[in-house]
């Protein structure tokens, strides 16, 4: 049975894991290797995951089936001040894509932003990642597009989505 339950730092190493197995299939025809492998160093080092949980306040959760964990997300809430759940991220292993798992965290993540009184759920995906229309089949619009500076003089080419709740 499928549970979506809270991750600690202590699950880091199972995020990287995933990150590691999902980004090069998700990301290989977007970006070079080079950047993925900057993005990946950059946005899943243990320092970052746990500046991320402990400073920034971003929260984990998992989507775990008997002992192996399938995906996970991050959010944080009151992003930039305001009433918005920011989901940050949501990443599945390849063999768990396309069996509603995706849907369960983004659940979850609803679910846990209307508790923090949240008027929507924003988000980030690469203008050029399938996982767009995942994101407006379950309710999210597009609301604009924004090119952000990474470092290394790479940058992220996304749209910005939300869901009103």
């Amino acid at each position: 049975m499928l549970k979506i339950c809270e991750a600690t730092p202590a699950d880091f190493k199972t995020i990287q894991h995933i990150a590691h197995t999902t980004w090069p299939l998700t990301y290989s025809e977007i970006l070079t290797k080079a950047q993925l492998d900057f993005m990946l160093a950059a946005f899943y080092s243990i320092a970052t995951l746990t500046e991320n949980y402990s400073k920034k306040q971003h929260h984990f959760i998992l989507a775990v089936e008997e002992n192996s964990c399938l995906g996970f997300a991050s959010f944080e809430h009151h992003y930039l001040g305001e009433k918005v759940t920011r989901l940050h991220k949501l990443y599945l292993l390849p063999e768990a894509q396309g069996k509603g798992i995706g849907k369960m965290l983004v659940d979850r993540v609803e679910a846990e932003a209307k508790k923090m009184q949240s008027d929507l759920i924003s988000l980030n995906v690469n203008k050029y990642n399938k996982a767009y229309f995942f994101y407006e089949k379950i309710g999210f619009q597009n609301v604009g597009k924004e090119l952000l500076p990474i470092g290394d003089g790479y940058f992220m080419d996304d749209f910005i989505m939300e869901k009103k709740l």
